[in-house]
């Protein structure tokens, strides 16, 4: 007992700190809740939906008033048909409804693989003005095996009873017609309500593969 309490002792320095090499590679697997006041960080992944043929992808869940902004990320966002747009729209009921008023500005950059053609422009066609129905994230999205969209949506405030909800996306596709496209939407949705759901398809099919992450992140 007492080598291992000399052992002990040798792993603190005199003002009583923990050194280095007190420290281990053991794993945290045990650990099942963070302790009291301890912070989880500022941004935390609270959920993966994996799209396998599905028609679309709705979050039901962990959206509240935990977090001032939430973050979803698309990765390799794949239609089953070809030259669809993807695309969102929230919900204040918990997601029996998708048709919140929604308000926004679209732009875009586009090169063509064969380089014939490149651009910079406000696109008219893709904003919407107190409209119910969803927004474009992407469009044109090629459905060639080795066509896909990815990109990020962040929500701000969606729980708050006060404001408006906006929202600021970036993204890029590789188009139908082999172009890659930046494309970024922003916009409010016109509610004072609370925002609780959010769901993701494409304009026409199915959404054939492709994994979204959302996540909460705290503002202080």
């Amino acid at each position: 007992m007492g080598a291992r309490i000399r052992s002990l002792a040798n792993n603190f320095s005199s003002t009583g700190k923990l050194l280095a090499g007190g420290m281990n590679n053991a794993s945290l697997s045990g650990i099942t809740a963070l302790p009291s006041g301890a912070s989880p960080g500022k941004m935390r992944l609270l959920s993966t939906q994996t799209a396998s043929s599905s028609s679309s992808i709705s979050f039901t869940s962990g959206i509240d008033s935990t977090y001032d902004i939430y973050k979803f990320e698309f990765i390799n966002m794949h239609p089953a048909t070809d030259g669809a747009n993807f695309q969102f729209q929230c919900s204040t009921d918990g997601g029996s409804n998708y048709n919140t008023t929604v308000t926004s500005t679209y732009f875009q950059a586009f090169h063509f693989e064969n380089d014939s053609a490149t651009g910079l422009e406000y696109a008219a066609a893709k904003d919407l003005a107190q409209s119910t129905s969803f927004q474009n994230l992407f469009t044109g999205q090629g459905n060639d095996n080795d066509h896909t969209g990815t990109g990020e949506l962040f929500l701000f405030d969606p729980s708050s009873t006060t404001f408006v909800k906006h929202f600021l996306s970036n993204n890029n596709s590789s188009d139908a017609s082999d172009i890659t496209i930046n494309q970024i939407p922003a916009g409010y949705f016109n509610t004072t309500s609370a925002v609780n759901a959010v769901q993701f398809k494409f304009s026409s099919g199915n959404i054939d593969a492709g994994t979204i992450k959302l996540y909460g992140i705290s503002t202080s």
